[in-house]
């Protein structure tokens, strides 16, 4: 996943704490047929965090045909948008490249099952 832009306006420290927070929200959005976050199971492609501290993430799914593609990018809004401080959030749905196993953190392995 690509750290957000480094010639931003925005001072380092309070650079940081968004993308901490960012990542944190992004840790309580459960996938429903996997017991592992997004974050961990490395559907997060992309996290830009704009000079008006708005947010946009490029997102992915396990599969294209997801129960829950047209819901889970209103989650991941929801939740990065209550973190303090962030303007607005915009999620794409991204399927290149497409998601696999191996982008899983060893959380979600042992969390799956796979460690």
């Amino acid at each position: 996943m690509a750290d957000p832009a480094s010639t931003s306006s925005i001072p380092a420290d309070e650079l940081s704490r968004l993308t901490d927070d960012i990542i944190s929200s992004l840790k309580t959005v459960y996938d429903p047929e996997i017991p592992a976050d997004i974050y961990e199971l490395g559907l997060i492609y992309k996290i830009d965090i704009d000079d008006d501290r708005n947010v946009a993430i490029d997102m992915t799914l396990t599969a294209p045909g997801c129960p829950v593609a047209g819901e889970m990018p209103g989650w991941v809004e929801n939740a990065v948008g209550s973190v303090e401080g962030i303007q607005a959030v915009k999620v794409e749905l991204v399927f290149d490249p497409p998601w696999t196993p191996e982008r899983m953190s060893e959380e979600a392995q042992v969390a799956v099952g796979w460690y």
